[in-house]
């Protein structure tokens, strides 16, 4: 394609390189038209001019190129190629300058191209773009062999990538029939597992089938069993109801006899209630003939009071008889009826209770509503009431007990199991001890000296009830 449109030319097809004739001389002939340069040859033209143009002084550059001549080198060929182009056709005398400077550059395969010549190993596209420049003799024979050269090229690039392509798709054939056959020799295995499978699979099912038959023939047989045995069941049941019948009759029998056996119960219990009665007023009027005898002044000091004064002595020998007064009972129903019980002592597990019954709260707060739970308790009965703690010393900040509480903390290097133990050591033999703890080691060894041990649960209970 030519770098512009065609225009007048001043250089015949046989000029030198100079390119203009003696001034005055008017041609003989018109000028020929720009051949049609292949792209590479284009491009490697206004390359090579865009490359000479910063070395051409300033007025020797057209004034269309004299921006693009300060272009970096990377934009000046890419974005002045069209101004390039057009002044290269246009401008004979600025095609000479650039010819001269690009000549002596190429060296030798410039002079060879400005003698119409093209060394054999020279690039095609690089001879036509000089011949182009130069218009040595036969310039244009050089660009059209430039041409062909490139076209040939360009076939050959063409056919190698045909056969690049077509080598490429033979490899993919042979591979797509490599892997067919692989997947063929999968396929035959898998069709022969599938067989054998079929084979076993018809092999369970007329085994199941055989399976299903013998089944059918057991369900037949137990449903002949289970129609025997319903019959079997409805005379049972015939025969337990009948059975029931006569059991009604007899436990009407057996409740008369028992509203007999209450009528003569009562009358016993009156004749027992009376001697019972005269035996305790003998009792009493014999305990205040004992203390007038004995001349007893009130006390002001009770046995647990000496205990919580010095509760780290050690513990003294059991006095005796202490084990008539032990009870084998832990029924929580039972604590209302020990505290009615005259001087009745409560001494109670203070932690084995609180966790028990308030775990979710603090220490000092389970301690708090024990204690003001135990308080009401001693001012309904009147009992004497003593709630044992763990601890090396007394805690501070706890309120002050309510009125017939007594509030001990073991001291250090001796549990409340111990100071306990020792506060029912100290009762003497014949007075009610109550000790509430779920301590089976506490309510044995309380037992043994004649204590009455109950759950916490019935402390826990009573304590709901106030």
């Amino acid at each position: 394609m030519p770098l512009t449109e065609p225009h007048d030319d001043h250089s015949s097809a046989e000029e030198p390189v100079v390119g203009a004739q003696d001034a005055g001389e008017t041609p003989a002939t018109p000028p020929e038209p720009e051949p049609t340069l292949p792209e590479p040859v284009r491009q490697r033209i206004v390359a090579l001019t865009a490359a000479v143009l910063p070395g051409l002084a300033s007025d020797e550059v057209p004034v269309p190129l004299r921006r693009v001549a300060k272009f970096a080198p990377n934009r000046r060929a890419r974005l002045g190629a069209p101004a390039i182009a057009a002044q290269l056709t246009a401008d004979p005398l600025f095609r000479q300058r650039v010819t001269a400077r690009v000549l002596a550059d190429a060296g030798d395969l410039g002079a060879a191209v400005v003698e119409g010549t093209a060394p054999a190993a020279a690039d095609p596209v690089e001879v036509a773009a000089l011949a182009y420049l130069a218009r040595p003799r036969g310039w244009r024979e050089l660009i059209e062999a430039s041409g062909a050269a490139v076209r040939a090229e360009a076939d050959s690039a063409v056919v190698a990538e045909l056969v690049r392509e077509a080598e490429q798709r033979a490899t993919r054939a042979e591979h797509d029939r490599a892997v067919a056959r692989v997947e063929a020799e999968k396929l035959r295995d898998e069709l022969a597992r599938v067989r054998e499978e079929l084979g076993q699979l018809r092999e369970e099912a007329r085994q199941l089938t055989r399976t299903l038959r013998e089944t059918q023939v057991r369900e037949r047989k137990a449903t002949e069993m289970l129609a025997t045995e319903r019959g079997r069941a409805a005379r049972a049941a015939a025969d337990a109801d009948a059975e029931l019948r006569r059991a009604r009759a007899r436990l009407a029998e057996a409740e008369a006899a028992a509203g007999v056996a209450r009528v003569s119960a009562k009358e016993a219990r009156s004749v027992d209630e009376a001697r019972l009665w005269l035996l305790l007023e003998t009792i009493g009027q014999a305990a205040v003939g004992l203390r007038r005898e004995l001349a007893l002044d009130p006390v002001d000091k009770l046995p647990a009071d000496f205990v919580a004064d010095a509760f780290a002595d050690q513990p003294g020998a059991t006095p005796a008889g202490a084990a008539t007064r032990a009870r084998d009972t832990d029924d929580p129903a039972r604590l209302d009826q020990l505290l009615a019980l005259p001087r009745a002592h409560l001494v109670v597990d203070g932690y084995n209770v609180t966790k028990r019954g308030f775990g979710e709260m603090s220490l000092e707060q389970q301690r708090k509503r024990l204690i003001t739970g135990l308080g009401g308790i001693a001012a309904q009965t009147g009992d004497e009431v003593t709630v044992v703690f763990d601890g090396a010393e007394r805690i501070h900040g706890l309120p002050p007990a309510p009125r017939g509480v007594r509030v001990l903390f073991s001291h250090k290097g001796e549990t409340a199991d111990e100071l306990i133990r020792r506060l029912v050591r100290a009762e003497p033999a014949g007075r009610p001890v109550v000790v509430i703890s779920s301590d089976r080691e506490v309510a044995d060894g309380v037992r043994r000296h004649g204590a009455y041990p109950l759950g916490a649960d019935s402390l826990l209970r009573r304590l709901a009830r106030s």
